[in-house]
C-alpha cells in the first residue's frame, strides 16, 4: 500500500481529460486576471487587515503583506508554470498528482476543500459585517442576534463559547445567492465579478487617495510594537504570524488554476492570470494598510470592518464612507463568487480520478456546471458561516493556502528532473532558488500559526484519510488501470 500511496498519475492521462473537456471554454486572459483579482482583493483588504494589526503586527502590517507577498511570487511562479504545463481543473490537487503520487495528491485536494470551503464563509463573515455597518448608517438597525455568529474562540487555545447570538443570516443569504449564480454558468458568472472587480478597485484607489490626507504619523509609533510576552502577539514573532494570517488573502491566484479547464488558451492565459493579479493586488494590499493603521491607532481595529471604522472616525470623510461600505460589498462578493467556482471544480478534479463518489462530477446538460458539488459547496459553506467568527475561519484557510503553495513549489522543482521532457510554455526562473525559497517562506509562516490551528488541521487530515481509506484507495481510476 505504501508503494501505492506514491502512484503518479501520467501527464498524458490529465490531457486526455482535458480533451474530453465538459466544462465550457469561456474565459480568455483578461477574464481571469479579473476573476484573480476578484478572488484577491476582499477579506484580506477590508476584514482582516484589522484583525492583524490589533492583535499580532501593529503599522508593521506593511510589513507583513510584504512577506505574505514574497511567499506568493514564488508559489505563483510556481503555479505558473504549472498552469501551462497541466492545463486542468483541480490546481494545486492535480499538480501533486502528476508529480508526488495520489496520497499526496489526495492530502493536498482534502486541504483544498478547506481552503476554498472556509474561504467562502469566511469572506461571508466580513461581508455581513459590512452589510450591517452600511444599514445602520442608513439609520436602521438589523438585530444582533442575526446579525453575528452563536459561536466564538475561548479564553482557551481549544475552548469554543457561545455568545447568545442566533445565526449570522447576512452571512447564510449571500453565499446562497452567489451559490445560485455560480449554478447557472462560468460566463455569467465571470462577467459579473468584472463589474464588480471595477467597483471595488475603483473604491480602494479613492481610500487610499482621500485616507493618505488625514493620516497621523503618530499611529504609526512604534512600528513594530513591543512583544506581549507571547510569541505572535507583537514584535517580529507577530510581524510574521500576522503574515501568514493574511497569506489566506493571496488565495486568489490558486484560484484562477481551478478554471484551467473553463479558459479558451490556458497554455499562454493561465500565467498571466496568475502573475498580473498578484502584481496588482499586492501593491494595493500595501498601501491600503499603510493608509488604514495611518488613520486609525492599530489597537482600535479588532472588527470586522475596519476600514468603515478608520472612515466612522474622520467626520471629513463621512461622505467617502458610505461608497467604502458600498464596495467593500462589491469585493467580498466577488471573493465569495471565486471560492464558491473553485470549490466545485477541485471535486470535480477528485471525482473524475475515483477519489470522491460520481455525483461529484455530474455536469449541468444546459449550464455546463458541475452543479452537485456547487450545491453541496454553497449548503456547507452557508452552514459555517452563520456559526462561526473571521478568527477561528481565517486562521484554518490560511493554513490550508499555504500547505498546498509549499507542494506546489516542491513539485515544480521534481518534475524538472523526472520529466525533462514535457513541454512548459512558461518556466520558473532559477528554479532551485524560486521554488526552494517558496517552499522555505510558505513553511515558516505555516509554523507561526497558532498551535490550536495545526491541531485542527491534524483533525480535518485524520478525517480525509478515513474516507480516502474507505473510499478513495478502493476507487481511484489509476488503480483500475493497474498502473
Amino acid at each position: 500500500m505504501p508503494k501505492r500511496l506514491f502512484s503518479t498519475k501520467p501527464i498524458a492521462e490529465l490531457h486526455e481529460a482535458d480533451s474530453g473537456n465538459e466544462l465550457q471554454r469561456t474565459l480568455d486572459a483578461r477574464a481571469l486576471v479579473l476573476l484573480g483579482i476578484g478572488a484577491i482583493i476582499g477579506t484580506g483588504i477590508f476584514v482582516l487587515t484589522g484583525t492583524a494589526a490589533a492583535n499580532h503586527a501593529g503599522p508593521a502590517l506593511v510589513v507583513s503583506f510584504l512577506i505574505a507577498g514574497l511567499g506568493c511570487a514564488l508559489a505563483g511562479l510556481c503555479y505558473a508554470e504549472f498552469a501551462s504545463m497541466i492545463p486542468v481543473s483541480g490546481s494545486a490537487y492535480s499538480y501533486s498528482y502528476a508529480t508526488l503520487g495520489e496520497g499526496v495528491a489526495w492530502f493536498i485536494g482534502w486541504n483544498l476543500i478547506l481552503e476554498y470551503l472556509f474561504a467562502a464563509a469566511t469572506v461571508a463573515v466580513g461581508w455581513s459585517g459590512y452589510v450591517v455597518s452600511l444599514v445602520e448608517q442608513l439609520g436602521f438597525h438589523l438585530p444582533d442576534a442575526l446579525t453575528n455568529a452563536p459561536l466564538t474562540k475561548g479564553a482557551g487555545h481549544f475552548e469554543i463559547v457561545r455568545t447568545g447570538a442566533l445565526l449570522n443570516l447576512p452571512a447564510v443569504l449571500v453565499v446562497a445567492a452567489i451559490t445560485a449564480l455560480c449554478y447557472v454558468g462560468i460566463h455569467q458568472s465571470a462577467r459579473f465579478n468584472a463589474i464588480v472587480v471595477a467597483i471595488k478597485v475603483t473604491v480602494i484607489v479613492l481610500f487610499i487617495g482621500f485616507g493618505m490626507w488625514v493620516v497621523d504619523g503618530a499611529n504609526w509609533q512604534p512600528f513594530i510594537p513591543e512583544n506581549a510576552g507571547e510569541f505572535g502577539r507583537f514584535g517580529w514573532s507577530g510581524v510574521v504570524q500576522a503574515a501568514g494570517i493574511i497569506f489566506f488573502a493571496y488565495i486568489g491566484f490558486d484560484a484562477v488554476s481551478t478554471a484551467a479547464q473553463e479558459a479558451k488558451n490556458p497554455q499562454r492565459d493561465m500565467p498571466i492570470g496568475i502573475l498580473a493579479s498578484l502584481a496588482v493586488c499586492t501593491v494595493l494590499y500595501v498601501a491600503v494598510s499603510a493608509v488604514l493603521t495611518g488613520m486609525v491607532h492599530y489597537s482600535e481595529l479588532n472588527t470586522p470592518a475596519p476600514v468603515a471604522l478608520a472612515l466612522d472616525r474622520h467626520p471629513e470623510l463621512n461622505w467617502l464612507a458610505g461608497w467604502i461600505k458600498l464596495g467593500a460589498i462589491a469585493g467580498m462578493t466577488s471573493v465569495i463568487l471565486v471560492m464558491m467556482l473553485g470549490q466545485p471544480r477541485i471535486f470535480y478534479a477528485m471525482s473524475r480520478d475515483g477519489l470522491l463518489p460520481p455525483l461529484f462530477r455530474r455536469v449541468h446538460p444546459t449550464h455546463k456546471t458541475p452543479y452537485v458539488g456547487t450545491l453541496i459547496t454553497g449548503s456547507l459553506a452557508a452552514l459555517i458561516a452563520g456559526l462561526f467568527p473571521v478568527t477561528i475561519l481565517g486562521e484554518l484557510v490560511s493554513i490550508g493556502t499555504l500547505l498546498a503553495f509549499t507542494t506546489v513549489c516542491i513539485g515544480v522543482l521534481v518534475l524538472r528532473y523526472t520529466r525533462p521532457d514535457i513541454p512548459r510554455h512558461f518556466k520558473v526562473p532559477a528554479p532551485w532558488l524560486v521554488c526552494i525559497s517558496g517552499a522555505l517562506v510558505c513553511t515558516g509562516m505555516m509554523l507561526s500559526l497558532p498551535q490550536d490551528t495545526w491541531i485542527r488541521l491534524l483533525g480535518w487530515t485524520i478525517l480525509g484519510f478515513a474516507i480516502y481509506a474507505f473510499y478513495g484507495f478502493r476507487h481511484s481510476e489509476l488503480r483500475k488501470g493497474g498502473r
